[in-house]
């Protein structure tokens, strides 16, 4: 099944009925006044946002979404039914735009979180609201108000506790297979993964922390070039980003710089996250060499682990040392991602 993060959708809420217009007619009792009954309200559009959902697929079937109708009022004081609601579900951490304005509506961080996005239209009054002194026969009712409608676009951001982000071909999903029980695509060509992955890190007797490993980067990524700018926008609820570099390869430093610049120019706060640095595929690199280069970032002050994810070597540190870093930012992750142990029980 396809990941989908965006899409485009029309919502329509129910008119309201109509009012009705009837007088009271019995045998023995004559000039019974009138008794036509209002029209209902038509029905609200709902969204509802739920973690048993991880994508938007379901809205590339399906882009258009009308409540009920409110039903016409009848005589006898009988007034028309109420509209169903329709509830549209959506993934936790979903934000709802309007097309036009690009206003953000709602950002559902939250597991059952509920917010109307159209309002529905209010039913007619029936001739019996007219009645006065003057006019003890109105023959007059007023039709239902029309549902709001309007489209919509929805985006979907990961709620993920640590960000893998790197070039096409860093290893980042071998990562993300060594430190969860997830079970990515891993191919020895840039691009294997086209779409975000989840894992979850388990260590005994901490609690478990959600990775997301995002679609290689490259540069200019942050302008729209090659897939990083469709999904950079999933680092942004994290609160640790690694980056994932080959020190197999002899530009590793570029590549690292150009991380670093695509996510400061997408967004100039994801700079001040929690970084790490992963050293990866040190097994292809002499012993000595890996040791100067792990001096070469630790000098700049960034915490750095090096690993070779495809035999498992630094596997163990680099788990303890997550798990320890996140244990320090636990305050911070549960403001992030107030609905993550939901998510967590669901990617387990």
């Amino acid at each position: 099944m396809s990941f989908i993060d965006k899409s485009k959708f029309y919502v329509k809420a129910g008119d309201g009925g109509n009012g009705c217009v009837s007088f009271r007619r019995e045998k023995y009792v004559p000039k019974g006044g009138p008794n036509g009954g209002d029209g209902g309200r038509g029905g609200n559009v709902i969204i509802r946002s739920t973690r048993r959902l991880q994508s938007l697929i379901d809205f590339r079937y399906r882009s258009h979404f009308k409540a009920g109708r409110g039903g016409h009022g009848q005589g006898k004081d009988m007034h028309g039914a109420k509209g169903a609601d329709l509830v549209v579900e959506v993934p936790t951490g979903s934000i709802v735009k309007d097309s036009e304005s690009h206003r953000v509506l709602v950002d559902l961080t939250e597991e059952g979180q509920e917010f109307i996005v159209a309002h529905c239209g209010k039913g007619g009054l029936g001739n019996a609201h007219f009645a006065s002194g003057a006019n003890r026969a109105p023959r007059i009712a007023t039709k239902g108000k029309e549902g709001e409608e309007r489209w919509l676009i929805i985006e979907l951001k990961l709620l993920a506790d640590v960000g893998l982000v790197g070039l096409p071909n860093a290893g980042k999903s071998s990562l993300l297979a060594q430190l969860s029980a997830a079970n990515p695509k891993i191919g020895d060509y840039p691009f294997t993964t086209l779409e975000p992955q989840l894992g979850v890190l388990k260590e005994k007797f901490s609690r478990p922390y959600i990775i997301a490993d995002i679609p290689g980067l490259i540069k200019d990524a942050h302008k729209g070039t090659g897939l990083g700018h469709s999904f950079l926008k999933h680092i942004e609820r994290t609160s640790i980003i690694i980056h994932v570099i080959d020190i197999s390869e002899d530009n590793h430093k570029d590549n690292f710089h150009i991380l670093e610049n695509e996510l400061k120019k997408y967004k100039e706060s994801l700079s001040d996250r929690v970084q790490f640095v992963v050293l990866n595929k040190i097994d292809l690199v002499d012993p000595e060499m890996v040791g100067e280069i792990a001096q070469e970032y630790l000098q700049t002050g960034i915490a750095t682990v090096c690993v070779s994810a495809t035999v498992g070597l630094g596997i163990a540190e680099l788990r303890v040392t997550l798990v320890e870093k996140m244990e320090e930012l636990e305050e911070q992750i549960a403001q992030t991602n107030p609905d993550r142990d939901g998510i967590i029980s669901d990617n387990e």
